[in-house]
This record gives C-alpha cells, sequence and structure tokens, in this order.
C-alpha cells in the first residue's frame, strides 16, 4: 500500500477538494484517491484499511458505503455498515442510519426501509435524536441549513409514507402523510396523500386535499402542476365512470322492456304450436 504525503500539494490545484485531509495515514490516502486521482475503486481498500486499523472510522465507513453505492456495489455497502457500526460512536449512528437508507432505497429492500424510519421516529419519540439539540445542520443540494425536529419529524413521516406507497399499502400511506403534513407542510406530501386518497376511490377527499395545494406552497410550481394534473385525471375518472354508470343504465332498461314484451311473444308461440 503506497503512503504518499499529501500535505505539501497545493489547494488550488486540487480544484473543490478542501475537504481533502492531508497527511500519511490511511484515510487521508482514501480521500485523495477518491476525490483527487478522481479514482473510487482503489480508494476501497483504504477506506477498509483505514477502518481496520482505527483510523477515522466513522468517516471511513460512511464515506466507502457512499462510494460502493456509486460504483454498483450497494449490498457490499450494507453488509459494511451493519458489521462495523457497533465500533461507531452513538452521535455517529445517526448518519448511518442515512447512508442505510439511501442504500435500501437502491436496492429497493422496502420492509428495511420502513423498520429503520420507525426506528428513527421513535428515537425522536424519546428525545434521542440531534444530540439533545433542538437543531442540527443539515445539507441539500449542497446548501447547509438549520434543520428542527419537527421538519425532521415531517421528512421522516413523509419518506414513510413513500415506502407504504410502494408497497400499495394505501391506507397505511394515508395515515402517515396526514401525520407529516400536521408536522411539515409542503405541497410535495399533499400530492402523494392525493394519489392515496384517489387509489382508495376517495375522490371528494383527494379534490379537496389537492385543491388546498395552491394556499400551501404557491412557490412550489411543480407540485402545483402535478396537483392541477391529479385533478384532471379525477375529473376525467369521473366522467368516464359517468359515461358507465348512463350505458349500465340504458342496458338495464333495455332488458326491463324485453322483460315485459316476453309474455305477450309466449302467447302468439302458443297460439301458433296450436294452430298447427
Amino acid at each position: 500500500m503506497r503512503l504518499t504525503d499529501y500535505s505539501s500539494v497545493r489547494e488550488d490545484n486540487l480544484g473543490m477538494v478542501h475537504n481533502v485531509p492531508v497527511g500519511y495515514t490511511a484515510y487521508a490516502q482514501a480521500k485523495h484517491v477518491q476525490l483527487v486521482e478522481k479514482n473510487p475503486e482503489a480508494a476501497i481498500p483504504l477506506f477498509w484499511a483505514a477502518i481496520n486499523s482505527g483510523d477515522r472510522v466513522e468517516s471511513a465507513l460512511k464515506d466507502m458505503a457512499i462510494v460502493m453505492k456509486q460504483l454498483g456495489r450497494p449490498l457490499e455497502a450494507i453488509e459494511a455498515i451493519k458489521s462495523f457500526r457497533h465500533r461507531c460512536s452513538i452521535q455517529a449512528q445517526e448518519s448511518l442510519d442515512n447512508v442505510l437508507l439511501d442504500l435500501y432505497k437502491k436496492c429497493g429492500r422496502v420492509e428495511e426501509q420502513i423498520a429503520v424510519l420507525k426506528q428513527k421516529l421513535r428515537l425522536i419519540q424519546h428525545g434521542l435524536v440531534f444530540n439533545g439539540n433542538p437543531t442540527k445542520r443539515a445539507r441539500s443540494h449542497g446548501k447547509k441549513f438549520q434543520l428542527c425536529i419537527r421538519q425532521e419529524t415531517g421528512r421522516l413521516l413523509s419518506n414513510l409514507g413513500w415506502a407504504y406507497m410502494q408497497q400499495l399499502n394505501y391506507p397505511a400511506a394515508e395515515l402517515v402523510y396526514r401525520k407529516s403534513l400536521h408536522f411539515d407542510a409542503d405541497g410535495n406530501k399533499a400530492c402523494n396523500l392525493g394519489v392515496c386518497l384517489i387509489k382508495q376511490r376517495k375522490m371528494e377527499e383527494a379534490v379537496a386535499v389537492l385543491a388546498s395545494i395552491n394556499y400551501m406552497d404557491k412557490k412550489d410550481a411543480t407540485s402545483i402542476d402535478r396537483a392541477k394534473q391529479l385533478l384532471k385525471e379525477i375529473k376525467e375518472s369521473e366522467d368516464e365512470l359517468r359515461m358507465v354508470e348512463w350505458g349500465a343504465e340504458i342496458d338495464c332498461n333495455i332488458a326491463r322492456k324485453r322483460h315485459r314484451r316476453l309474455p305477450v311473444f309466449e302467447e302468439i308461440t302458443t297460439l301458433n304450436v296450436a294452430s298447427d
């Protein structure tokens, strides 16, 4: 294994790799190979070396799992986290769970997603998240922001609702999305709730939920457009249903008329047979 000191490498030559640690350690080597040399495959053995030597185990395990996912090896990443998370601090478990959720989603393992989400919600219920703080720093699309427990609860419930939708368990998804909207309302959650209601043929409730999105999240053009499309589909579905019911009613009326005429034809047939 090569051990090169990268502490003298000029940062301006490394582009956006300002987060790369310096020194001779296995973890520093792994990050340099991953981010500077852009060779994620070669970085994995170095991450393993860092984990086995106790060098920043939490960061090495999480970073290695992310690299494995990027390389299409999510099952290996799942097993690595399960096998070595006991070496990580209590504070690191929440972050590892987030990586696990992404991996389970990648593999389509919905039951495991649901189990992790429920566990995270239980931790919130018992006040065991954010290291006892009311907020934590989070990152989304490269931007940092403060996340409060109420928002985190809404986010986890929304993810749980989505997992239930993948199982076609729309009653459970409906219940969870309603709770999610109570904690952190937005147009996307409302649209998903609308879909759950449509799947259960609760059209009036679906219309009410979808119509509220314009007032709930006016800046979310995507959710508003999606809500309009769903409302259009509901109307088309109801029109189609009315046409089917109208056709069935016509068929029923014709059948009644035929039934009323049958005795007459029977009498004529009987008379014809008798005259022969």
